[in-house]
């Protein structure tokens, strides 16, 4: 028995939300604030209802209590046929998957279908208004009101200011009169795939504790190298406690106690010695009868206190024994998680005659936190031998007969680690992504079916993601880069671009370029292969690439016939060009119609299947501008023919390691792309070679136009 998804409406940036779960883990990824921990605390609220997690004003959603305070203060009632079409609060819902060798015995209240067929069950959770509540609402915010309008009367009387106040602050001090606790089964439409909200029964008195159980393990762990730290010392002692329950571990818990028995005798004779003129004292002046409340001291030894008080993890090196505080933040961390896995597992075993519960549910959030990028390897990779995928426990029947029972555990991992993304397994990965203030999850694994589907290389986005890019997932913005030049250079190139409009920056409130989360990615001649991804993930992306114009040409094929093909040339006498790319983006455009388009024309939106031009598109790909008359085919080239990075060259000349042919460039008949295609000898070297001989503030060269323009329009998105 499994959770297959969830669902959440209206609880902080989780307005319309559903993610669905795989059977043994998932792992949540996604950018800052984009509902991770939110995930977390609405099964914590629901589940685990306690005095300590009850709802607060902020776990409302904005849109939500705009909504709210419409329907309010609006002068016109609504009846109550109408509300209820509208459900107003925060709720969750947990689609449940059963299968027929499950034990149906804690969920046969739960079950609205006979249909054998249908093997779902749902658990609704409310937190929500009433029509009568609304009713009482409406009437106590208008009385409220009144009255603050006499206050700010009597204020004005008396020459006082007074900030007259209104439904934000009424809502905030009085909201849980309002709102009240609701717990549903709902019944599961097979046909359609989802849940009817109008079809349920009340299980509020419902112990639900037997059918699903949740734990996690919080980021803000106790965690800490200091020397009074002993977190893991205390975690030993709460693993004892567990395991004194275990019938698995009776014969070390008895040895254990027979030695603590022991321990107790020995010291008790000691004690007796210690203390014997203390306690003769307190006989003779104490006025004690003979015989009447005899006093001693005696050792009483508890196995828990014992650990939690005495016990010390110590690691070992070279040869020696270390405190556990003497570890690394990191290794603490790590050692900690794992302490606490343990702790769990046993929490969901539960007492020592109890059974399962029939979910087990285990939310580990940010295990990342403090440890180093070949630890967080290390963590995903053995996260399925330390969680695993069952409780399994043994328990005696009515008969006093030994039965093994074992219950499915699933597991949700948050992280923000692209080390823990790129070496965990793709299909398990749901991606959370922010559109239109908006949280949805989305499941790598369809992205897959979509790459299947349309006959692309998924097996190759995956293999690049996972080496050397994992870190796109947690980025705002993107820069998909063709090579070496553009990667070396670009971080340059954004920092001269932060430098000129510092000010302007600083005046608008604009963050630099440099200060925003961008990430990187050198993709080659590849960027149509992302295409897919991008989308998927509907980050604001910025293609940079080459025209690379060509012209026809004929050369001799093996068999000595004439035949065409194409062959790089200058752009004023190209006929086509090769970039793939550009032909994939900017489909049904040739040569002619690439340097005529405008900036805005680059702008792109996926429709359907399309890339279509929008102005407020979240991708935008840029190449080779005219500039100064000329229109380059590459990076280099549109380099060269901006008059300031010519003559920043030929200052620099005998400090421009990457170049060859160096006389060329006082040649009256070689061009800017003649410059480009024989002066350089290695474009790496080219590059490294601009940023040498840069001065401090990278005034001394210019960036080339179809650069600039594309960054400046990422920086502003």
């Amino acid at each position: 028995m499994i959770i297959k998804e969830i669902q959440i409406s209206n609880f902080r940036i989780l307005k319309e939300f559903t993610i669905e779960l795989e059977k043994e883990i998932s792992l949540v990824i996604g950018k800052n604030n984009a509902g991770k921990t939110s995930i977390l605390t609405i099964l914590d609220k629901f589940l685990n209802q306690s005095e300590n997690n009850r709802f607060v004003i902020d776990d409302f959603n904005l849109d939500f209590k705009n909504d709210l305070r419409k329907i309010i203060e609006d002068e016109i009632l609504i009846e109550e046929e109408v509300f209820l079409q509208t459900f107003y609060g925060i709720k969750l819902r947990l689609i449940i998957e059963y299968s027929d060798i499950d034990n149906f015995s804690n969920i046969q209240k739960l079950m609205l279908d006979l249909d054998p067929n249908n093997k779902f069950i749902v658990l609704g959770f409310d937190y929500q208004i009433s029509y009568k509540n609304y009713l009482d609402f409406r009437k106590d915010l208008k009385e409220y009101k009144e009255n603050e309008v006499i206050k700010k009367k009597d204020a004005e009387k008396n020459k006082k200011v007074y900030n007259e106040k209104g439904f934000k602050e009424f809502f905030k001090n009085n909201f849980k009169k309002y709102f009240k606790n609701d717990k549903k089964s709902f019944f599961y439409d097979l046909a359609n795939g989802i849940i009817d909200e109008s079809n349920f029964v009340f299980i509020n008195d419902f112990n639900l504790s037997d059918v699903i159980n949740f734990k996690y393990i919080s980021a803000r762990r106790d965690v800490t190298n200091k020397e009074s730290d002993k977190t893991l010392s205390i975690q030993t002692s709460k693993i004892y406690e567990k395991k004194e329950n275990d019938e698995n571990e009776t014969q070390k818990v008895e040895e254990f106690k027979d030695t603590i028995i022991n321990t107790d005798n020995e010291l008790s004779k000691i004690y007796e010695s210690f203390f014997e003129d203390v306690i003769e004292k307190i006989r003779t002046l104490g006025g004690i009868k003979e015989d009447d409340s005899i006093l001693s001291v005696l050792s009483t030894l508890q196995s828990k206190e014992l650990l939690k008080g005495n016990t010390t993890v110590y690691y070992k090196h070279n040869e020696n024994d270390l405190p556990e505080n003497f570890n690394g933040l990191g290794y603490l961390n790590l050692l900690s998680i794992i302490f606490e896995i343990e702790i769990k597992k046993y929490e969901f075993e539960k007492l020592k005659n109890e059974t399962p519960s029939d979910i087990n549910l285990l939310f580990i959030e940010e295990p990342e936190a403090h440890t180093h990028p070949q630890m967080q390897y290390v963590f995903i990779k053995n996260i399925k031998t330390i969680v695993g995928s069952f409780i399994s426990k043994t328990i005696k029947n009515q008969m006093n007969v030994d039965f093994n029972i074992t219950k499915d555990l699933q597991t949700i991992i948050t992280t923000h680690s692209s080390y823990i993304v790129a070496d965990s397994d793709f299909d398990s990965i749901k991606y959370l992504r922010i559109l239109k203030n908006e949280v949805k999850a989305k499941n790598l694994k369809d992205l897959k079916l979509k790459y299947e589907k349309a006959g692309k290389q998924y097996q190759f986005l995956k293999q690049y993601l996972t080496i050397s890019r994992a870190e796109i997932f947690f980025a705002d913005k993107a820069i998909l880069i063709e090579g070496d030049t553009e990667r070396i250079l670009l971080p340059t190139i954004m920092r001269k671009i932060d430098i000129e409009n510092k000010q302007s920056d600083i005046d608008g409130k604009k963050l630099p370029l440099l200060s925003q989360n961008i990430s990187i990615i050198e993709v080659g001649a590849y960027s149509e292969i992302f295409e897919l991804f991008i989308d998927f993930i509907g980050i604001k992306m910025l293609i940079i690439t080459d025209l690379d114009a060509v012209e026809q040409v004929i050369v001799k094929n093996k068999l000595g016939k004439d035949r065409k093909t194409p062959k790089a040339c200058r752009v004023s006498i190209g006929t086509d060009f090769s970039n793939e790319s550009l032909k994939y983006f900017l489909k049904g455009k040739n040569l002619v119609d690439l340097k005529s388009l405008s900036f805005n024309e680059k702008c792109l939106n996926k429709i359907e299947s399309d890339w279509i031009q929008d102005d407020d598109g979240f991708l935008c790909v840029v190449f080779q501008t005219e500039q100064n008359n000329y229109f380059p085919r590459s990076f280099e080239d549109a380099f060269f023919s901006i008059s300031t990075n010519l003559d920043f060259v030929k200052l620099n000349i005998r400090r421009f390691n990457g170049l060859k042919n160096r006389r060329y460039f006082s040649d009256a008949s070689k061009d800017y792309y003649d410059f480009a295609n024989e002066c350089i000898e290695k474009k790496t070297h080219f590059a490294l070679d601009i940023i040498y001989n840069s001065d401090e503030n990278l005034t001394n060269w210019e960036i080339p136009t179809y650069i600039k323009e594309g960054l400046l329009w990422l920086k502003e998105k």
